[in-house]
């Protein structure tokens, strides 16, 4: 599992002229002045994973020297400032080495040089405000994320889920899994356990590559919480995942899952997802919906209700219909959802 680096980079002057410099912009760096300063170690292992010659890259200071020393490749980065994620990349290289990094950035007059640098197999330029952060069950309404901090464990997990980050590495990985179980089946070999599997450089080697951060699920969310007139609603971290909106009121507690579509895998997905959930709820449900941006097929909408799951959708800007399953088996399907 990845680490997650929450870093602060668009608070002061200094800081916005090396988002200009370095993440609005790939930094040649096989040509004047940067590549003298690199040694032909570091040169070669960032043309492994950047074979143009070109990157992104950020950097931290010598006071940040044990943070930095913890992350590693395929590890994702939070670029805040302004209350809002303004950036999320994933980590290629990293390097400690001040005159590659004196290229790019002026040293800091108190803190030096910006020696810990590393660059982005990826990056995507972003708008989450903090809000959506302090909704996830592990961080605290008004915390504005001051200094580097790494996450890892539940936390990063949490913070990948909860924003809907899918990283070029992950994907990697799913690929090589992928191959690993179809060479084995296809040569009648034993399939190695997934923990046994390794990613090596080699997945880094072509540079269309990109991160992706699913927007469309959490914009519904809000859109769909926005109608709920004051309602109570949280995100809860359970051991099958975080929840998408658990809504507490007069009517008892709903656990709703959002898709970013209403075609027939979307509609399976949060069928699983609900069942999964339902058990760990602190209160037990009395209702699981599937959230989707439009109505889905009449089949899949009979799939959710032969398991006593609504269907909402929207219908318009702001407008959501809901499709209730039949009483009788949602009252009969809730000593399913709660039976632990």
């Amino acid at each position: 599992m990845p680490l997650v680096a929450i870093q602060p980079s668009f608070g002061n002057p200094a800081a916005k002229r090396h988002w200009h410099d370095t993440l609005d912009q790939e930094v040649p760096f096989v040509s004047e002045p940067h590549t003298p300063a690199l040694t032909e170690a570091e040169r070669s292992l960032l043309l492994q994973a950047h074979p143009s010659g070109h990157a992104r890259f950020w950097g931290a200071t010598a006071v940040q020297d044990k943070n930095m020393d913890r992350l590693r490749t395929g590890d994702v980065v939070l670029f805040t400032g302004g209350k809002q994620v303004r950036g999320i990349g994933e980590i290629g290289i990293t390097l400690r080495n001040a005159g590659f990094a004196d290229t790019m950035w002026t040293p800091d007059p108190n803190k030096g040089s910006w020696h810990n640098v590393y660059s982005l197999l990826s990056f995507q330029p972003t708008e989450i405000p903090y809000a959506e952060i302090w909704a996830l069950p592990s961080f605290n309404t008004g915390d504005n994320f001051m200094g580097l901090r790494i996450l890892e464990g539940e936390k990063a997990d949490e913070i990948l889920q909860g924003l809907g980050i899918d990283t070029f590495s992950s994907a990697q990985q799913e690929i090589a899994r992928d191959i690993e179980v179809a060479t084995a089946i296809a040569k009648g070999t034993q399939i190695v356990p997934i923990e046994g599997l390794h990613t090596t450089t080699a997945t880094y080697h072509r540079d269309a590559r990109q991160i992706h951060v699913n927007r469309a699920e959490a914009l519904l969310q809000t859109e769909y919480i926005d109608t709920l007139n004051g309602l109570i609603t949280e995100r809860l971290r359970t051991p099958a995942g975080v929840t998408d909106i658990h809504v507490t009121g007069p009517d008892g507690t709903e656990i709703i899952e959002a898709k970013r579509s209403a075609d027939h895998g979307y509609v399976r997905a949060a069928l699983a997802q609900l069942l999964d959930y339902a058990p760990h709820s602190p209160q037990p449900a009395d209702r699981l919906s599937g959230l989707f941006p439009s109505r889905p097929a009449d089949p899949d909408i009979a799939l959710l209700h032969r398991y006593g799951i609504d269907c909402l959708y929207r219908s318009a800007p702001g407008v959501f219909e809901r499709v209730e399953a039949p009483t009788a088996v949602r009252e009969h399907m809730r000593q399913v959802w709660t039976k632990v």
